[in-house]
């Protein structure tokens, strides 16, 4: 088929009857003299093992136009199922994402910054960020997840998809909000702040937001396993990130470091107040100040 002798131009979608079937290829009937070849790669946007996992003799369907180069570099016409069934997903990606679905992937593929799955035939890549579960990530592998659209790049080949926006309400850190008061217990200590354990969620009491007070460092003030009253002062939902502060619910400065259970006896009384400060500062278009 030479283009410059058929008005078939790249992107062009055919219709075509199979009338022949190789181990690398298929001939198509496009209505020309010539037949047209598609072939194996450009057969489906899927992985197949020969032809005949997608076509059959005599079928009927249409293919897509595409460029190809011959041995001595010249361009020839061919056809392409494969790109055709890409034109589609992406359409159909697009049409998902402005409707917020929530879809169910398969996790096809693990790699080092998150996992793989399938979405209408394309890759779709899942940051570890954005994946709620505590199993390991190993055992994750063919385990199908409930997915929403975060970002649909067409023109770079690439979709990022999210598990924990998905849950949604279910999701136990869409119930917290700022300038609550919660409950944990110190799980680990470091030179910046100690984690503190609220309920399974990890939440990170920074060292200069333990009080108003100075101190050398959070190992003088707690220890592993310490229950503890404090405030959320910050969530980052996608990245999964909770910030804490017993600073703001100290009555006097120093409380935290005099008398700890003073501050955890008018940790509500305290938080009210914090939350009606944040809350003056936004109407008046001012940052929080917190030390």
């Amino acid at each position: 088929m030479n283009s410059k002798t058929y008005s078939f131009n790249p992107g062009d979608i055919v219709v075509g009857t199979v009338f022949r079937l190789e181990p690398t290829g298929a001939l198509i009937d496009i209505g020309v003299e010539t037949a047209a070849y598609i072939p194996l790669r450009e057969m489906s946007i899927a992985e197949i093992d020969s032809p005949e996992d997608v076509l059959q003799l005599n079928e009927t369907r249409e293919f897509l136009i595409v460029v190809e180069y011959d041995r001595e570099g010249n361009p020839i016409l061919c056809l392409s199922i494969r790109r055709l069934e890409q034109k589609l997903a992406w359409e159909r990606v697009r049409q998902l994402q402005a409707e917020d679905i929530t879809l169910y992937a398969k996790v096809w593929r693990i790699e080092r910054g998150g996992l793989i799955v399938r979405v209408e035939g394309l890759s779709g890549f899942v940051p570890y960020y954005r994946i709620s579960i505590s199993e390991a990530k190993e055992e994750l592998l063919g385990v199908e997840l409930p997915l929403k659209f975060v970002m649909v790049y067409e023109d770079r080949n690439r979709l990022v998809l999210s598990h924990s926006q998905a849950l949604g309400d279910r999701d136990p850190l869409y119930q917290l909000k700022v300038g609550q008061v919660v409950c944990g217990t110190v799980a680990g200590i470091k030179p910046y702040g100690a984690f503190i354990d609220i309920g399974g969620i990890l939440a990170l009491l920074q060292v200069d937001q333990i009080s108003h007070a100075h101190f050398d460092t959070p190992h003088s003030i707690f220890k592993v396993n310490d229950e503890v009253k404090a405030a959320i002062v910050w969530i980052d939902v996608e990245r999964r990130r909770i910030f804490l502060s017993t600073k703001a619910l100290e009555p006097e400065p120093g409380d935290m470091l005099r008398n700890p259970q003073i501050v955890y006896q008018k940790a509500e009384e305290m938080a009210a107040k914090y939350l009606e400060q944040l809350n003056n500062h936004q109407n008046q278009g001012t940052e929080v100040v917190s030390n």
